[in-house]
């Protein structure tokens, strides 16, 4: 009996978390992939500052509770496209995580049109700016969902 297909955001999100196995700092493993006509354009994950010791290795730089010494997934997949020329406008990034405020303003700001997520991470003001933004925001599955406001 043969597999069901899987759909393509679930095809790309499963790269993804593929992706995040290659991440560097033990807080968090998250991916990224940026696709454009179902064709992937650059992968990202967190890690540290290329060319620098990975905080596995030596230990973190820690604010306010979070690692400062990495790079986000997001980010690197955005930077390695611009570092080899590809271009990303209206491109859907693909991300384990949904992404932190700095990283969706890099998102919004790069001309992606789509953010498929896997799991809400920390920050709802994302809802809220891309629906200003009209930039497509999709959670995949159960831990997608933001808890609820108080």
């Amino acid at each position: 009996m043969t597999q069901p297909r899987s759909s393509w955001d679930q095809y790309f999100m499963d790269i993804a978390r593929q992706v995040a196995t290659r991440a560097t700092c033990d807080r968090k493993h998250v991916g990224a992939l940026l696709v454009r006509d179902r064709t992937i354009l650059s992968t990202g994950y967190n890690g540290s500052i290329r060319g620098l010791p990975h905080c596995d290795d030596v230990g973190h730089m820690m604010e306010n509770g979070h690692c400062v010494a990495t790079v986000h997934a997001e980010a690197n997949a955005i930077i390695q496209a611009a570092k080899n020329g590809v271009g990303i406008d209206g491109a859907t990034i693909y991300t384990t995580a949904s992404p932190c405020w700095p990283c969706f303003k890099l998102i919004a700001n790069s001309g992606c049109s789509r953010i498929v997520y896997g799991e809400f991470y920390r920050d709802p003001r994302i809802f809220e700016y891309a629906a200003k933004l009209g930039l497509e925001l999709t959670g995949l599955g159960e831990a997608a969902q933001p808890p609820e406001p108080r």
